[in-house]
């Protein structure tokens, strides 16, 4: 598949945990260290609201994407700058291809939050219990297990792309 996104923005999309498509958007690139891509988006969705985050319309997200673990992470601004905190999605690695500037990430169920107080979140890991990945892919299981604990052992040494935070919105 071929993006119609002008050269300078990646097009994004999002793929359910059975591979079909999510949804699909538009990001400008910013610059990232080596084995990362990372793009600044905006929400232009309805309000989403799960309690303890929402994303709203307008809302800036700096989005990092691994090329090669199983996790990214969105710092979320609002329209006026107020920093939201950071939504992390548990994926296969991401698929990137630079000529297209298509980015493809697969979510896996368990997402981690961090709210501006630094207090962390693991949520949905009902749906991967639900998901019955424990018998029917125990390994794919396990790596799901596997990416949470070392995103949750990032965020705790405040390692990239936590570290970021005085990225420009």
């Amino acid at each position: 598949m071929v993006s119609d996104a002008p050269v300078d923005q990646w097009t994004i999309y999002k793929l359910r945990p059975d591979g079909s498509l999510s949804t699909q958007y538009s990001a400008m690139p910013i610059p990232a260290p080596e084995g990362w891509v990372t793009a600044r988006a905006e929400w232009m969705f309805q309000r989403v609201d799960i309690g303890y985050y929402a994303f709203e319309p307008g809302d800036i997200l700096l989005e990092y994407f691994s090329r090669d673990r199983g996790y990214n992470a969105f710092a979320t601004f609002r329209a006026t700058g107020e920093f939201v905190g950071w939504y992390c999605n548990i994926t296969h690695p991401t698929t990137v291809n630079d000529v297209t500037r298509e980015i493809h990430w697969h979510d896996l169920y368990v997402d981690v939050l961090v709210l501006p107080d630094g207090i962390v979140i693991v949520v949905d890991e009902d749906e991967l219990a639900e998901s019955g990945l424990a018998a029917s892919d125990p390994t794919l299981h396990a790596t799901i297990l596997s990416a949470r604990d070392e995103l949750l052992e990032r965020i705790a040494r405040n390692a990239y792309p936590f570290s970021e935070l005085s990225a420009a919105i």
